[in-house]
């Protein structure tokens, strides 16, 4: 069994996570009993506030428990942390910090807690610096053509290699590329990630220790959206990485969301409708901002500011189009065995149907036109296999030749 290696910030990111748990669960309960507490025809009342009341001392007494722990917590971890050191990462550290950024990421940010991932770009599993002398020396092989792929919800950059197989390794091998892979937050909004990830291109561009013929980018998944998005912001800021930007590749990429969120918000909508359990649809509100921004495919921070994310039922995004002069190329997986099957029409790769991962949309200004020949749908392929089929392997050689 693979052993998870933790660092000291890790177990304080852990410790911390835990008591935001604790309290939001104390406040759930509070919630429920407070709703069961009340009496809609007023019967009893001074009955009622008087054991509301003690019950909220009750509660407040398990909030003041909970800080007290916390305090005697973090004195511990201070001292352990000399012993505990922060040592290097793992594969298997990684994966479990990518799929807890994925699913709370928004949080971890905003708390200031250790464990939120920030963005960088990684060779080898290790961060780039991204000053000229350091990146020539972390990259003495760089060459004119870069490719850069971004990983998707709830992975890390690691994961690219799946079953002895990394596209990143063999087109490097094939084509000659210098490959970087983009590390990331997931759980952040897609447009934040999408701007900070067009300046870190600019950024990475500019320092880049040969002259730039061709920059190529793979999106799996919602690395897909991120592409788009900084390719946005980019064009709005002037950024000079847009000029060598040749080639991007969408892999299974939901650029009209996917319908497990949709499907994870209507249920939350439901649950909030009955007086009695409607509390209960706090728990629908603990996911991510970037797993909500799934729901239609936002892509700029118009999709979602001034509006509470978790409520709005409708498709409301402002159209983003693809780079103009740039090929775009989009695969979509099916898990049925032909077109027209009923799993290939109803679940695509089990994640994202085929139509929004081929940018079919009904609304004119919404629908991405990918020409035939730089679309592809692969059969009896799930999503995840994207990243390691051959046959998915043999359109890209096709495609970034």
């Amino acid at each position: 069994m693979k052993k998870i290696l933790l660092t000291a910030s890790d177990l304080h990111g852990l410790q911390r996570l835990a008591l935001d748990a604790v309290e939001g669960l104390t406040d759930l309960v509070e919630a429920v009993h407070l709703q069961f507490l009340a009496d809609p025809s007023g019967a009893a009342a001074s009955t009622c506030s008087v054991t509301a009341l003690v019950t909220g001392l009750a509660y407040r007494g398990v909030r003041e428990v909970s800080a007290l722990v916390g305090r005697a917590l973090e004195r511990l971890l201070a001292l352990w942390r000399p012993m505990l050191g922060e040592q290097g990462s793992s594969a298997e550290r990684d994966a479990m910090l990518a799929a807890l950024n994925g699913i709370l990421g928004d949080h971890l940010e905003q708390s200031g807690n250790p464990l939120a991932i920030h963005m960088c770009l990684r060779s080898d599993g290790q961060a780039l610096p991204l000053t000229q002398q350091a990146l020539a020396a972390a990259l003495p092989h760089a060459g004119p053509r870069l490719l850069i792929l971004v990983h998707g919800l709830c992975r890390s950059d690691l994961q690219w290699s799946r079953r002895n197989h990394d596209h990143g390794a063999a087109l490097a091998r094939d084509l000659g590329y210098t490959v970087l892979y983009l590390h990331y937050n997931s759980g952040r909004h897609v447009s934040t990630n999408g701007r900070e990830l067009a300046a870190l291109l600019d950024t990475l561009v500019g320092l880049w220790p040969v002259p730039l013929e061709r920059l190529a980018l793979i999106g799996h998944s919602m690395g897909g959206l991120l592409i788009r998005s900084a390719c946005h912001y980019g064009k709005q800021a002037g950024h000079g990485w847009l000029q060598p930007l040749r080639k991007i590749v969408f892999l299974g990429t939901p650029h009209h969301g996917a319908p497990l969120e949709r499907g994870g918000q209507w249920l939350n909508g439901v649950i909030g409708k009955s007086p009695y359990v409607a509390p209960l649809a706090r728990l629908g509100r603990v996911r991510s901002a970037g797993i909500t921004d799934l729901r239609y495919g936002n892509l700029v921070d118009e999709d979602w500011a001034g509006r509470d994310r978790f409520d709005h039922p409708h498709d409301m995004r402002h159209p983003v189009p693809l780079p103009r002069g740039v090929h775009c190329y989009t695969m979509a997986a099916t898990t049925g065995r032909r077109m027209g099957d009923f799993s290939d029409l109803l679940l695509g790769d089990g994640l994202v149907p085929l139509s929004s991962a081929l940018g079919q949309h009904q609304v004119p200004a919404l629908n991405l036109v990918f020409p035939k020949s730089r679309q592809a749908i692969v059969y009896e392929m799930h999503h995840l296999d994207l990243l390691s089929r051959l046959d998915a392997y043999q359109k890209l050689l096709c495609w970034l030749a």
